[in-house]
């Protein structure tokens, strides 16, 4: 990967300042929480409304990252209470799933790699063998959700669940018990052969036969239809297949990865502000920044991997962010999040709104960028 102008190092700087400036006084009036999204910009509180929330690791993993970069003791305390409070989700089975990555690696195998802590060694544990459990053996795929609303969902998987598989990877490092790299690599693999389609755009959701593991439909999901291009998907493709990349030294992981990118970077809007679906009628002008942030740092974590070929996709990245540091930022006092214009999904009415993992991976993404980034993921 090029090193970045001088230009570029200059804004990124600038650009980490203002988040410092705004994240100080925003952490002070909002200790004790964990946050989701906005009302008025002001952050709610998921620790009381659904402590097993998919999302509630993303708070602990910002307070990690704003610890690294100002070294605010604030952050870091921060980052600890949000792991005490997960532990109600560690004793919940049913608010336990395929996102117990997303919960627990911003949070506990964080502080246990910084700090030897082993408490969180403990949680991430229990995290990483509860995941293990959801292994199918007959279609080799880790299963998503649980059977909420009475929807049978035995035979789902979904390209999320790509992100969650260092939690694995780092279960194995830490025991050195391969049974989890194994069930993560073969988790990908299936990925990589029923989510990826030829043109480098992946499904949401793949439906599999629970008990032959034959895989049977596929769902749009989130995005706009069945065969869509769900963009928040798409990130998760580029960044999930090059952690397994980095974790394992595949390259078909890495090459996935590259596949994936290529697709986006065909499909990517002119103005560079993400749509919510790729392939969503030309007159729909729905946007997900949160899919530009985890894009940008999927695509810098790909360019870092490349010896060769990665420029194009630092370049896009640094696109991505500097569109949302223009144009989808609050950068005033009187708002709780940083982006705006995110989306949950296509079909639902979780639109314009802040949601917290956008703030979470455009903060991972410049840090990345300034090499002050934690590994978390």
């Amino acid at each position: 990967m090029r090193a970045l102008t001088d230009d570029e190092r200059a804004w990124v700087i600038k650009t980490l300042k203002k988040i410092e400036d705004k994240m100080v006084p925003v952490t002070k009036r909002n200790l004790d929480k964990i946050p989701y999204t906005t009302a008025d910009g002001k952050f709610d509180d998921k620790s009381v409304s659904d402590p097993c929330w998919w999302t509630n690791g993303f708070w602990g993993g910002e307070m990690w990252q704003l610890f690294a970069l100002t070294g605010n003791e604030m952050f870091r305390q921060e980052a600890i209470g949000v792991e005490e409070k997960l532990d109600k989700n560690l004793m919940t089975t049913e608010g336990l799933d395929h996102d117990n990555g997303f919960k627990w690696l911003p949070t506990s195998v964080i502080r246990y790699k910084l700090e030897k802590n082993r408490e969180s060694l403990n949680r991430a544990m229990l995290a990483a063998n509860n995941m293990a459990g959801r292994f199918n053996l007959a279609g080799n795929f880790i299963r998503a959700w649980n059977n909420w609303d009475n929807v049978d969902r035995r035979g789902y998987a979904i390209i999320d669940c790509m992100m969650n598989l260092p939690l694995l990877y780092w279960a194995s490092e830490e025991t050195t018990d391969p049974r989890f790299k194994m069930m993560a690599v073969a988790h990908a693999d299936t990925a990589m052969k029923e989510f990826v389609r030829e043109d480098g755009s992946v499904n949401h959701i793949v439906v599999f036969d629970p008990f032959t593991g034959r895989m049977t439909e596929t769902l749009g999901g989130q995005g706009y239809g069945v065969g869509s291009s769900w963009t928040r998907g798409q990130s998760w493709g580029i960044y999930g297949f090059a952690l397994s990349a980095r974790y394992t030294g595949e390259k078909k992981y890495l090459e996935t990865s590259k596949k994936i990118a290529d697709y986006v970077l065909s499909e990517m809007p002119e103005s560079f502000l993400v749509p919510i679906d790729y392939r969503q009628p030309k007159d729909v002008d729905l946007e997900d920044s949160t899919a530009a942030a985890i894009t940008a740092s999927g695509l810098i974590e790909l360019a870092q991997q490349l010896e060769d070929g990665g420029d194009k996709y630092l370049d896009a990245a640094i696109k991505l962010l500097k569109t949302l540091d223009e144009k989808r930022c609050s950068w005033g006092l009187d708002t709780d999040n940083l982006l705006n214009n995110c989306a949950v999904d296509y079909h639902g009415d979780g639109h314009n709104m802040s949601i917290i993992y956008g703030d979470y991976y455009f903060i991972e993404a410049l840090m990345k960028l300034d090499d002050k980034a934690l590994r978390i993921f």
